[in-house]
């Protein structure tokens, strides 16, 4: 039988601490009054935890439901349908006839107004937390017939973010950084592009290994842009590579970097895609 770290009571309904789950109490008095001892054992412990969980290998990206290749990591590459709530790659999205969704068949929104009708009513029906994102994103840069704001913006990115949004930490997190709209907060801008990078948002990931590179950490900079670079992201690559270069990184992890960064490469790069892009940049 076990017994609470505190007062040494033996009981087989003792609760582990929630942060660190190295110790246990029998109550909530004594957590309190060892709280002076274990605090500094407990942070240590509770940071090892998080990293644990910071740098496992992110989860597998989401599918084009009409081409069922991996998703682009970039918005850029991604089409948000308002009428079915899919997210289409944009090879499939300009590659095939436009008068339809592809998926649902609904024909296209003849304007702006239209579009963001359809958007606004599936977060009314739906409460569809990637309708939420499209909107904030669109409102945050004052695209597509809506007004510049920010407040609204980052309103409609914390409804997202409560039904498991990782675009919309990302960008609540640069509306932190930048103080778009909010108060500048590097902890929370920090905080939520952890929690997105945790949910296999590239974009984060790549933050994150920014901050820690301007923080001097450049171990955990560069196993932020190992992962990234492992999905594909070019520029992390990139940075990999110079870190192998300084001694950063070793032999065994830049060749493993290479060989994944090749094939998540290949597991979204399609002839359509490659078309619908250059046409996106005319």
């Amino acid at each position: 039988m076990e017994s609470c770290v505190a007062c040494g009571k033996a009981d087989t309904n003792l609760k582990a601490c929630a942060a660190c789950m190295l110790v246990k109490y029998c109550g909530v008095n004594c957590q309190l009054a060892h709280r002076s001892e274990h605090k500094h054992a407990c942070r240590k412990r509770a940071a090892e935890l998080f990293d644990v969980k910071l740098f496992a290998e992110p989860p597998c990206r989401e599918e084009c439901p009409i081409c069922c290749r991996i998703l682009p990591f970039d918005d850029a590459g991604i089409c948000y349908m308002g009428c079915c709530g899919k997210n289409i790659c944009c090879g499939c999205r300009f590659c095939l006839p436009r008068e339809h969704c592809p998926f649902c068949n609904t024909a296209a929104p003849r304007s702006h107004e239209e579009a963001n009708k359809r958007v606004y009513e599936r977060i009314a029906k739906y409460n569809d937390p990637e309708a939420m994102y499209q909107l904030g994103s669109e409102y945050s840069q004052g695209v597509n017939g809506l007004p510049l704001d920010h407040v609204k913006a980052n309103e409609l990115f914390q409804r997202a973010i409560e039904l498991g949004s990782a675009g919309g930490h990302c960008r609540l997190a640069l509306a932190y950084f930048l103080g778009k709209g909010i108060q500048v907060d590097t902890k929370k801008a920090i905080h939520h592009w952890q929690m997105a990078a945790m949910m296999g948002n590239v974009s984060a990931r790549c933050r994150l290994g920014a901050m820690e590179a301007l923080s001097g950490n450049h171990n955990r900079a560069m196993r932020h842009f190992m992962i990234a670079a492992r999905c594909g992201h070019d520029e992390s690559l990139k940075t990999v590579k110079k870190g192998y270069m300084d001694g950063d990184v070793t032999k065994d992890d830049f060749e493993k970097t290479l060989r994944e960064h090749k094939a998540s490469q290949d597991e979204t790069k399609s002839d359509e895609r490659d078309r619908a892009k250059a046409e996106i940049r005319r």
